[in-house]
């Protein structure tokens, strides 16, 4: 697929790791042909982590991550390098920078073991080889390879390294053509409200039209107040509704029995993670105590409006659902803590804006911690009492 045609979350991510002053920036610069990253002789230029959704020949539509030097000092320097060691979670492959002058530090060989243990796929590039003599170099190992951002030395050969690490990263789980037949029609229930993107559809739906088009089936879209007509206007050729989970209480008393019916956030929580997991987790809800922490977590970072689902909906659902009072707290976008040991159950977004490596990163807390864990749309079908039938569509087809 093209670059316009892959939504960031889908691309795979290529993380550039190692000491300060190693040579990341230049080489990220010359792997991918653009003016990405400041370069300075200055160790610690890189302060934050640097992305850039971007088509790297010959992969394809890609995230490039220029992340800070693992060995920045000070307490912001600390800040820094727990914040580069996170992208370890997001990244689908890593390239570790290494001044071929000075060889590995402990630092890098304690990164080459993370990778490791975490089964991430990664490639050593030794850069600034223009300053090495060839018959001093060691020889490359597996994995390993001496490049140079000055000359080009080699860094075809690392794009092509990349490219065969980061196409056994690509992912291949259907997101509805599985639940869809080759000329079938789904249904999609869109309510529009004060909260929606003026002019524009928000992600899940974008992706779920563009699956149900690529599958070869097609889809008709409506409002919940329009939806008894529509339904009534197709008929049989009706073979799945999909809904803005919002409105999933009035769009279960509108939708026939014999229609197979979700919602956009159960999709994408069978998509991005475990969806056994998180139904499991849904059974939480309705034991919750009064000051119980209940974490409501959110993968992107849009703008609060009133009556947003995450920080006003959601509570007043679940207060009325368990009949206690939990003490809510929030996170947003890529801040979601390592520590649970104090929370009762998470409840997160379908993650649509999150790569299904780190939705998986945050299972992965969750159930170390022992914390039940809830995707907004299985939450809400619990709620409304239709989880079982929400959840039927995917039992169908495995």
């Amino acid at each position: 697929m093209s670059l316009n045609e892959t939504v960031s979350a889908e691309r795979v991510h290529i993380a550039f790791f190692g000491l300060r002053n190693a040579g990341k920036s230049s080489l990220v610069n010359a792997v991918t042909g653009q003016r990405m990253s400041i370069v300075s002789p200055v160790p610690g230029t890189t302060t934050d982590a640097v992305r850039k959704s971007m088509e790297l020949l010959p992969l394809g539509p890609v995230v490039i991550i220029d992340t800070p030097g693992i060995d920045d000092e000070g307490e912001l320097g600390t800040l820094r390098v727990n914040a580069a060691k996170k992208i370890l979670a997001r990244a689908d492959v890593a390239v570790l920078v290494i001044d071929s002058a000075k060889g590995k530090s402990r630092s890098d060989e304690e990164l080459i073991a993370l990778f490791d243990e975490r089964k991430l796929p990664f490639i050593v590039a030794f850069g600034k080889s223009d300053l090495t003599e060839s018959e001093k170099r060691p020889p490359a190992a597996e994995k390993e390879i001496f490049v140079s951002a000055k000359t080009g030395e080699n860094i075809g050969a690392l794009k092509e390294l990349i490219a065969s690490l980061g196409r056994g990263a690509e992912k291949k789980k259907p997101l509805v053509s599985d639940l869809i037949p080759a000329g079938g029609i789904a249904v999609l229930v869109i309510p529009i409200d004060k909260a929606a993107p003026k002019g524009r559809l928000i992600l899940p739906q974008q992706q779920v039209m563009r699956d149900v088009l690529d599958s070869g089936a097609s889809f008709a879209a409506c409002q919940p107040e329009e939806l008894p007509e529509l339904l009534e206007l197709l008929g049989e050729k009706v073979s799945i509704v999909i809904t803005d989970s919002q409105a999933f209480g009035r769009v279960a008393e509108l939708v026939p029995e014999t229609i197979p019916m979700t919602s956009f956030s159960i999709i994408f929580a069978r998509f991005k993670g475990e969806l056994r997991s998180l139904l499991a987790g849904a059974e939480k809800l309705a034991s919750l105590s009064d000051g119980e922490k209940v974490l409501i977590s959110e993968g992107c970072t849009h703008h609060r409006q009133c009556g947003d689902i995450g920080t006003e909906k959601l509570p007043k659902w679940i207060e009325g659902f368990c009949g206690k009072k939990p003490d809510f707290r929030f996170s947003s976008g890529l801040d979601f803590p390592d520590d649970l040991s104090d929370v009762a159950l998470v409840v997160h977004c379908g993650g649509c804006m999150l790569n299904e490596k780190e939705m998986r990163r945050r299972m992965e807390i969750c159930a170390a911690s022992g914390v039940p864990m809830v995707n907004y749309g299985v939450a809400i079908a619990k709620m409304h009492g239709i989880l079982d039938r929400a959840a039927k569509p995917f039992e169908e087809v495995g």
